[in-house]
């Protein structure tokens, strides 16, 4: 189920205050405060939010959700930003394409392409993709996490570091008001900074949910990528340090999903 405007900015508001008050709300928004708690219970039985007493704050920035919700939750909005960073994608292209549900989405919105070289360390990846026999597929060595089929440990991080390819698709658990790139897993992030290296251009895939949300392990910066594909213009503090890094911004709208922000 897709979030209501007035939950988008009660959203909006927990990530620039960190945490915000039912009465508050109840009179920004001119609702009563039965109203914004229902918004809330939602948003948190989404694990958007987390509840606390007389108001609500962000979620743990130690544990991310269960894959299952990852799935699911905003699905169409990541179908729709997988179908338009594959416009981006030409023919004949080599790829890394890391651990991630935005980034599976990804995979299947790359099917109908020829020629792809892919590099991954996704199961889930792997296995949608080796089913177009066109497709050369490369799948990296190392421990393979039960809870998402994600191949991490430093075999993977090896692997990885012995190809140059044309485009590296990542996915991320949070970018920070100040552009940081941050995830939850040591590990993986490893292998998606190798990815970043080792990639002639570099495609951030995230929707709007990870805008200000906040995660224990830095990834990078947002100077390290060259395209942000998501399904909202991000907040002010965010856009503003993606002008600076000169990142192009590709919003995957529903009444418009080619739509584009240079910046």
């Amino acid at each position: 189920m897709a979030n209501s405007p007035r939950q988008d900015q009660i959203l909006d508001l927990v990530r620039q205050h960190g945490f915000v008050s039912v009465e508050d709300l109840a009179q920004r928004f001119g609702v009563t405060a039965q109203t914004i708690r229902r918004d809330i219970n939602a948003l948190c039985k989404r694990a958007l939010l987390r509840r606390y007493h007389g108001g609500a704050g962000l979620p743990s920035s130690v544990e991310n959700l269960a894959y299952p919700t990852r799935q699911v939750l905003f699905l169409e909005e990541k179908q729709r930003i997988a179908r338009l960073l594959a416009r981006h994608i030409p023919d004949r292209a080599s790829l890394f394409i890391n651990i991630g549900t935005t980034t599976e989405e990804v995979a299947k919105a790359l099917m109908d392409h020829a020629s792809l070289r892919v590099i991954t360390n996704n199961l889930n990846v792997a296995s949608i993709m080796s089913g177009n026999p066109d497709f050369e597929v490369i799948a990296a060595g190392g421990t393979v996490r039960a809870r998402d089929r994600g191949i991490v440990g430093p075999a993977a991080v090896d692997l990885i570091g012995q190809f140059r390819a044309d485009f590296g698709i990542i996915g991320i658990s949070g970018i920070g008001q100040d552009g940081t790139l941050l995830d939850f897993d040591y590990q993986e992030v490893r292998a998606a900074q190798a990815i970043i290296a080792n990639s002639a251009q570099v495609f951030l895939a995230a929707d709007r949910s990870k805008f200000g949300r906040s995660a224990l392990v830095r990834l990078g910066d947002m100077s390290q990528i060259q395209a942000l594909f998501t399904d909202r213009a991000p907040p002010a503090a965010i856009a503003a340090v993606l002008a600076a890094a000169q990142v192009q911004i590709h919003v995957a709208a529903p009444d418009s999903p080619v739509s584009q922000l240079r910046l």
